[in-house]
C-alpha cells in the first residue's frame, strides 16, 4: 500500500515567519492565535485555556484578540476548521491513491492515528474533552466531522464488498457495523493517547492492529 501524504501540524504552516520580522502580516496573527491555543490543548493536565492565558502566552491584551476574532468559540472552530480540511483533504488523496476498499480503508485508519500523533492539542478537540466548558454548537460540529468520517470508512467498505472475497459476501447492516466498529477503535486508540498525557502513541503496534480488525 502506498502511504497516505503526512498530516499536516498546525505549527508547520507558519514557523519561520517570526525569524524575518517581529510584526506579524494582516492574517499572521490569526494564524498565530489559533498555532497557540493548539499549543496550550497539549497540556497533559488538559486544563481549560482561557483567553488571559492565550493572550498572556502570545504576549497581547485580550481585546487584541478579539480584533481577529468575535469570541473565544470561534477560535475553536478555526482549529475543528483545520481538522476538517487535513482529514478530508487527506481522505480524498488516499482514495485517488487507492482502488481496493481495504487500502483505503486502512489508509484511512493509519492517518487518522497519525494525525493525532502528529497534533496532540487537536487530538482534544477532537475527543470534545476540550470543548467541555465551551459552546455546544463546537460540540455539534466535532461529532459531524467524526460522522463524516465514519461515512468515508463505511464507503471504503462498500467499494471491498464489490471486490471479491469474504467482504462481498457482508450485508450493508454488518458494513456498517464494521465501519462503527473501526471508528471505535480510532477513538480507543485517541482516548489513550490523550489519557496518558499524550506519551501511548496512538500509532503503536497499529499495522498489527489494523491487519486484524481488516481481515476476512
Amino acid at each position: 500500500m502506498r502511504e497516505p501524504t503526512e498530516p499536516a501540524d498546525i505549527n508547520d504552516s507558519n514557523a519561520d515567519a517570526g525569524k524575518a520580522r517581529k510584526r506579524p502580516r494582516p492574517g499572521e496573527r490569526r494564524l498565530q492565535i489559533l498555532q497557540v491555543l493548539a499549543e496550550m490543548l497539549q497540556n497533559p493536565k488538559g486544563e481549560r485555556v482561557t483567553t488571559a492565558a492565550l493572550a498572556a502566552k502570545i504576549e497581547v491584551s485580550e481585546a487584541a484578540l478579539y480584533r481577529h476574532f468575535a469570541s473565544k468559540a470561534q477560535m475553536f472552530e478555526g482549529l475543528i476548521s483545520f481538522i476538517e480540511q487535513t482529514v478530508f483533504g487527506l481522505i480524498n488523496q488516499i482514495n485517488q491513491k487507492e482502488e481496493s476498499g481495504l487500502a483505503q480503508a486502512r489508509g484511512i485508519l493509519q492517518m487518522l492515528l497519525f494525525f493525532a500523533e502528529k497534533n496532540p492539542g487537536m487530538t482534544r478537540v477532537l475527543l470534545g474533552d476540550a470543548l467541555l466548558q465551551e459552546d455546544d454548537r463546537l460540540q455539534e460540529r466535532i461529532t459531524q466531522v467524526l460522522d463524516r468520517v465514519e461515512a468515508s470508512l463505511k464507503q471504503a467498505l462498500r467499494i471491498a464488498q464489490t471486490q471479491g472475497g469474504n467482504w462481498a459476501n457482508l450485508g450493508q447492516e454488518e458494513v456498517s457495523i464494521r465501519a462503527a466498529m473501526l471508528m471505535s477503535f480510532v477513538l480507543g486508540r485517541w482516548h489513550r493517547f490523550a489519557r496518558s498525557g499524550f506519551k501511548k502513541l496512538p500509532t503503536e503496534a497499529s499495522d498489527v492492529s489494523l491487519r486484524l480488525l481488516l481481515s476476512e
